[in-house]
């Protein structure tokens, strides 16, 4: 790929970046870090991920200083190095370093006239030898200092979400948004702002209760019912909506079902926003009217992603139905796996976010919601019950503690009799490793897991009773005056201790110095930057690793619905990790929504961690 200029907005920064060779899950000498043991996925097929770009992105990090970030990718070689190069007004590119870059992939420019364009783009080195450069990123001439990427968008309703995909094959995320009008609808543009096409969800979306919604209402309480992933392995990503009468699709055609009540699973072409496939979402619990769907895309086989369903209706005002089923679409028909019906009365407790993630390490994804957990094929793993676990709000599953084998989950409870509050547990097989009671009903509405106190090995989690060290079940800050609130957590500063993201602050908790929540030390306020929160909550958009190096964006939208404000770090570290959207974990949870939780990778991320194991991925 030849190195050029890409179009310029004079108001704002363009994205896109090649889909060249690139990296090794290497971390900077700097770190120190020993090597993690692979785990049994690699004996298992390679599983098919994105062919990603660099993703080049160049923010003013202060007057006189531009950062320049980019993705070390998951298949890169060992001991890749990086060339960083500057165009200044369409001149001709000049090299800023003096030897290849093997540390962290970023590399702070002091030297730039910032009166003027410059475009940014990097140039991989494998064994001395300097190969094609990514695409282009330009940062337009007295550019605003902000740690912000700029996309516009056309007039329209509240954004509540925004998914990202590969929608034109180029190497580079763009973007799939909803709106929250009288008559809802789905919205995609090029990563450059470019408009592409918008769904009209149809008369079947004007009821937005977020109990009992109509049947093509999407984006309300815990209900998405759309998800963005490339389903059949072409190189672009679909979009996947579950969609009832009335819905017109991209191209102008309009969806017929035989009443109002009846819903499909549609595929849609990313550039168009057509309709590829459609299929019948299962009618056994249709006497009860529509139902509210999660949707997510994992790999149940290991080796081809299927489309996830979770979903839920209504008896009367009475118990809920819930099924779980998953399709495959194979580049011309969408084709129904299997489906789970909960019996009525059982154990099995839901909650507001689902999971697609590969519990024992066997390369095959398991789904997982707060109280029990299915594998690929759709049959029951285990359950929860028998130790108590009712609905909750939120759940994590991740590499909680690297010293103990495999993935831990950790959750909280609402309204449990018992007085259960939160728990931990072995999120393989379910095994209860402690709980955590008290006395008369425990009602739980958020829980966290991170790393936020590099002083006590592995992740901290924490609800309303102080935070805990996971490993040890021990109080590491024991006043929950002190604890911060458990929202989001964001990687960002570019050390290994987490930072925390809630209501529009991005802030870090100092274990040596804890103050009162709302007092953290405040790292950013996205209303500095015209940013506001997405509709229906305190949370953004999006949070996941789109662009630049393994830091996670944010993303959110501006007051007037006409831009999204993608915060991306400006902050320089010298951590080297492969993308986390190259890892099979976290990219699954990015294509999930429900309650907004932070996504995790299949590794321990956070300090004292070892290197992580190359991801088994081939492209």
């Amino acid at each position: 790929m030849h190195m050029r200029h890409l179009p310029r907005n004079t108001r704002r920064a363009a994205v896109t970046a090649s889909a060249v060779l690139a990296i090794c899950t290497v971390l900077a000498p700097a770190t120190g870090l020993g090597t993690a043991t692979a785990s049994n996925s690699a004996a298992a097929e390679a599983r098919p991920m994105e062919r990603l770009g660099r993703g080049v992105v160049a923010v003013r990090g202060n007057d006189t200083d531009v950062l320049v970030s980019w993705r070390l990718l998951g298949a890169d070689p060992e001991g890749i190095g990086f060339n960083v190069y500057r165009s200044t007004d369409g001149g001709e590119y000049t090299l800023l370093n003096d030897e290849p870059l093997t540390g962290g992939t970023n590399h702070t420019d002091d030297g730039a006239d910032l009166t003027k364009d410059n475009s940014y783009l990097v140039r991989p080195v494998v064994d001395g030898e300097e190969q094609e450069g990514s695409e282009a990123f330009t940062l337009t001439a007295d550019h605003a200092t902000e740690p912000v990427v700029r996309i516009p968008l056309r007039d329209g309703g509240d954004v509540k979400f925004t998914w990202v995909g590969d929608l034109d094959g180029d190497g580079e995320f763009d973007y799939v948004l909803d709106r929250q009008t009288e008559r809802q609808s789905l919205e995609a543009y090029r990563n450059d702002g470019t408009f592409l096409w918008s769904v009209d969800m149809g008369p079947n979306s004007e009821n937005q209760d977020n109990i009992e919604g109509g049947s093509a209402a999407i984006n309300v309480g815990n209900w998405d019912g759309v998800t963005v992933r490339d389903l059949d392995g072409d190189g672009r990503a679909e979009v996947a909506v579950r969609v009832a009468n009335g819905v017109v699709f991209g191209d102008g055609e309009e969806f017929t079902a035989e009443d109002d009540v009846h819903q499909s699973m549609a595929i849609l072409d990313g550039e168009t926003g057509a309709a590829r496939a459609t299929a019948e979402v299962p009618t056994d619990f249709i006497d009860d009217g529509p139902m509210g769907a999660r949707l997510g895309v994992g790999y149940l086989d290991g080796e081809t992603p299927s489309l996830v369903a979770f979903m839920k209706n209504r008896q009367d005002d009475g118990p809920f139905n819930c099924m779980i089923a998953a399709w495959r679409f194979d580049g011309q028909e969408l084709t129904r796996e299997w489906k789970w019906l909960r019996d009525e009365g059982s154990a099995e407790a839901d909650g507001h976010n689902t999971r697609i993630v590969d519990v024992d390490g066997d390369g095959k994804d398991e789904i997982a919601e707060i109280g029990f957990v299915l594998n690929g094929d759709g049959t029951l793993r285990y359950s929860l019950g028998d130790d108590g676990i009712v609905h909750g709000d939120r759940f994590h599953i991740a590499d909680i503690d690297p010293k103990r084998p495999g993935l831990e989950g950790y959750g909280v409870q609402q309204d449990n009799p018992s007085g259960l509050r939160e728990y931990y547990y072995d999120a393989a097989d379910g095994t209860m490793l402690w709980k955590h009671e008290e006395d008369g009903t425990a009602d739980v509405g958020r829980g966290m897991a991170a790393d936020i106190d590099p002083n006590v090995p592995g992740m901290e989690v924490w609800s309303f009773s102080g935070i805990y060290d996971a490993r040890n079940d021990e109080l590491v800050e024991p006043d929950p005056e002190l604890a911060p609130w458990p929202q989001l957590g964001l990687w960002w500063d570019g050390d290994l201790t987490a930072e925390l993201l809630n209501d529009g602050k991005f802030e870090k908790w100092d274990p040596a110095n804890p103050t009162e929540s709302g007092d953290l030390p405040r790292l950013l306020n996205i209303s500095d930057h015209g940013a506001v929160n997405a509709a229906q909550g305190k949370q953004p958009t999006l949070v996941g690793d789109i662009l630049g190096d393994w830091r996670e964006e944010a993303v959110y939208t501006n007051a007037e619905q006409n831009e999204l404000i993608v915060f991306t770090t400006d902050q320089p570290s010298d951590t080297r990790l492969y993308t986390l959207a190259h890892n099979p974990a976290y990219r699954n949870a990015m294509t999930l929504k429900g309650y907004l939780q932070s996504n995790h990778v299949d590794y321990f991320l956070g300090d004292g961690m070892e290197e992580p194991p190359k991801p088994n991925i081939t492209y």
